[in-house]
């Protein structure tokens, strides 16, 4: 028992005393530890300057020609209102006379019971028979005036000459007082018949005067019942087509009416309105509108039916309510387009000179853009916005040329900072002329919603389907009708 005591408690002691040098061990480390870390120097670790990456173009001055673009209304420069002159009941309507209708020039398009005024037209020529005939009688009368005045003079002349003849014999002796008397008394009354009849002359002038002026009212007459007969006939007063129909046969229809409108949808122009300072720069340096040339875009699912055009004139006022200058261009060429569609306008402006074409986002709100110096860092230059492009801008700066310029500017870029240039050749602009070979299966997308696409008409359909089976296809129209699918 005694043996086995003594083993345990050896063992314990042993125990202890280990578990106090591995303790002291410990406390020793710890104590040596924090000794070096107070006695050694901080680490602090080295700072590296951030870049940023940037792509980069190239600054090139050129003479550019810039686009304004706007949006105005396809109007036809000849409109007609069909109306009225007489009223009543419309007894014969040609059957071109409806909605659309394709009508010629002096076409016969309706008529207006003509009874009333052809009986007018009869009673003018009636009228006018009377006075042609009393302008005859009047002419008549003339003439046998003349002759009665002439025997008057003929017969006052041989009184006078017989008056003469008594006074000589009165001088010589032969002859008596009272004989003298009766021939003075003779060619008195022969004068006095010569005034009669110039007196009866001169009536029978003012009657052919009153006739001449009867026929000639009667004449006047007969050509305003004429016409008005011909007014009941209403007639194209050019080549169009027909709108607005709201009458027909058998109707009656008021004077001045309008029953439709005829619309010459073969000369066709644009009606713009741009802000004041875009038509300053369309005027010349007599301040007179340029002729400048235009461009009309009508998009039709992805289809762009395009017009050439001059501009022809601008509005004499800016209009109630309205600002900046409405605008007027004549366009050749418009086919599918019809008055009032809705169509993008693109008008060529002066060409700039000695501007370069940089993307909107290198321009920063400051009014300047960043160029690449040495040490790839970033400068800033002052330039001048000449005019804005879509998502281009063409601007104007002092030492710009041949100069490497952030295209997209970030609130961290700025002059003094390192960059890593990312440099490209393109704007990543897509460009309407661009032409894409699809693949099997994105053709076949496209064509499967054109077919199921009820909004579409089909000369519309036929005709993306047909551009779609060509090996390339407008990027243009494939990226329009993706964005309609969703895709």
């Amino acid at each position: 028992m005694f043996m086995r005591f003594l083993r345990h408690s050896l063992t314990g002691l042993f125990l202890l005393s280990l578990t106090l040098g591995l303790l002291s061990y410990a406390g020793y480390a710890i104590f040596t530890a924090v000794q070096e870390r107070l006695a050694s120097e901080p680490d602090v670790p080295e700072r590296r300057e951030r870049v940023f990456a940037v792509n980069l173009v190239t600054a090139v001055e050129e003479t550019i020609t810039p686009v304004l673009t706007a949006f105005g209304e396809i109007e036809s420069r000849r409109t007609l209102e069909i109306r009225s002159k007489w009223g009543g009941t419309l007894v014969e309507l040609t059957d071109d006379f409806v909605e659309g209708g394709q009508v010629e020039a002096g076409q016969l398009l309706a008529r207006v019971d003509p009874a009333d005024a052809q009986s007018g037209l009869d009673r003018a020529a009636s009228d006018l028979l009377d006075a042609r005939d009393e302008a005859r009688e009047a002419e008549r009368g003339l003439v046998l005036a003349q002759d009665e005045l002439t025997a008057a003079e003929d017969q006052a002349a041989l009184r006078e000459r017989a008056y003469q003849r008594q006074l000589d014999l009165e001088e010589r002796g032969v002859g008596t007082a009272a004989a003298v008397e009766n021939a003075e008394l003779a060619a008195a009354q022969a004068r006095q018949a010569v005034l009669g009849s110039r007196q009866a002359l001169a009536q029978a002038e003012a009657r052919v005067d009153q006739a001449a002026t009867r026929l000639a009212r009667a004449e006047i007459a007969q050509a305003e019942a004429q016409r008005r007969l011909n007014d009941t006939r209403i007639s194209a007063g050019f080549a169009g087509t027909l709108s607005d129909v709201t009458v027909v046969q058998g109707g009656l229809v008021a004077a001045n009416e309008q029953l439709a409108k005829l619309v010459d949808g073969n000369k066709l122009e644009v009606a713009f309105r741009v802000s004041t300072p875009q038509y300053l720069r369309l005027l010349n340096e007599e301040g007179m509108l340029t002729r400048a040339h235009v461009t009309v875009r009508f998009d039709v699912f992805g289809v762009d039916l395009e017009a050439k055009g001059v501009i022809s004139r601008d509005s004499a006022v800016v209009g109630e309510g309205q600002t900046g200058r409405l605008i007027f261009a004549r366009l050749t060429g418009a086919t599918g387009m019809k008055p009032g569609d809705f169509v993008t306008v693109s008008i060529e402006e002066p060409p700039l000179d000695n501007v370069i074409r940089l993307p909107a986002s290198a321009l920063g709100p400051d009014g300047k853009v960043l160029a690449l110096i040495g040490e790839d860092r970033l400068e800033a230059l002052e330039v001048r916005l000449m005019r804005r492009q879509g998502d281009d801008i063409l601007v104007r700066g002092a030492a710009l040329d041949g100069r490497e310029i952030v295209s997209q500017r970030s609130p961290l870029l700025g002059a003094g900072i390192k960059v890593r240039p990312l440099r490209s050749e393109a704007h990543n602009a897509l460009n309407t002329n661009d032409m894409l070979e699809l693949s099997e299966d994105r053709r076949a997308r496209l064509v499967a919603f054109i077919e199921g696409n009820t909004d579409m008409s089909e000369p519309v359909k036929t005709r993306l389907l047909g551009q779609l089976a060509e090996p390339r296809v407008p990027a243009r129209m494939v990226k329009r009708l993706e964005n309609r699918m969703g895709g």
